[in-house]
């Protein structure tokens, strides 16, 4: 690992963090505070009326408790969403800017390795991913305990977040793959975005009817079972662990296809 160059991608990478969890503060805390039980009948007639729609972002049922809400409106789609995004855009700034623009030769001109540049840039992107679930965990629950103390489950609630975590830990770990494969940009963005959204929609129209629901099994956010997570569900965490375990998988392949290949520089 480069301390040095870890450094050097906090510095150029910040403000896109920084943004991003602005994002996340801002969406979370309105979405808490919106909680009420007394308000969940009439979420509830407003996803029967679009049904569809709300069935799409996964929000059918605004849930009994604090949690079942929270799961509902922040799970489903808006903490999926957000950091996955954050995640594409610095993964391909880590390596394949790099050989894109040039600048990998300067890097490699250093005393670092191939194997030590790589670990480095992978160590950043996972610490990433932890900043952005543990920030967007911690937010919710001081937001929960300022507005509803007590009202909810944190040993679940966590549960529910190491899933996010593994996730996440997947799609950083896809995009970077992606990002050490190809030499241009374009093309990395392309085929991680691309992934991405089709995962996305894949996902969503599987939820807006029971025809289309077995397209659930060509998406690999079906592995992230939030719902099932707070119920403590032994398939939710081992589908779970399987997200966590293909994100390392990916990781190491990124690295090996790195050290290995022929780059123009």
């Amino acid at each position: 690992m480069s301390l040095p160059l870890l450094r050097r991608e906090l510095r150029a990478n910040y403000k896109i963090i920084l943004l991003f969890t602005a994002v996340i503060t801002l969406y979370s805390t309105v979405i808490i505070a919106m909680y009420d039980p007394k308000l969940g009948a009439s979420l509830n007639m407003m996803a029967e009326s679009m049904p569809e729609l709300f069935a799409a972002f996964g929000m059918t049922n605004a849930g009994a408790t604090m949690l079942e809400f929270i799961i509902n409106y922040l799970y489903g789609f808006i903490l999926v969403v957000i950091p996955m995004l954050c995640l594409l855009l610095i993964a391909g700034r880590l390596v394949v800017r790099y050989v894109d623009q040039g600048s990998m030769a300067y890097l490699l001109a250093t005393p670092n390795t191939r194997g030590t540049i790589i670990r480095t840039q992978i160590l950043f992107l996972v610490l990433c991913t932890l900043f952005l679930v543990i920030y967007s965990s911690g937010l919710g629950l001081i937001a929960s305990e300022m507005l509803f103390p007590g009202e909810l489950d944190v040993s679940h609630y966590l549960l529910v977040n190491a899933g996010l975590l593994c996730l996440h830990l997947f799609l950083g770990g896809m995009c970077f793959f992606f990002s050490s494969v190809f030499s241009e940009q374009k093309k990395a963005y392309g085929c991680a975005g691309g992934c991405l959204v089709a995962f996305l929609l894949i996902q969503m129209l599987s939820q807006v009817s029971k025809q289309l629901e077995g397209l659930r099994l060509l998406t690999p956010l079906t592995l992230f079972q939030a719902k099932e997570l707070a119920m403590e569900s032994s398939e939710a965490l081992m589908m779970a662990g399987c997200l966590a375990i293909l994100g390392v998988i990916l990781y190491i392949a990124a690295a090996q296809i790195f050290r290995r290949r022929n780059l123009s520089l």
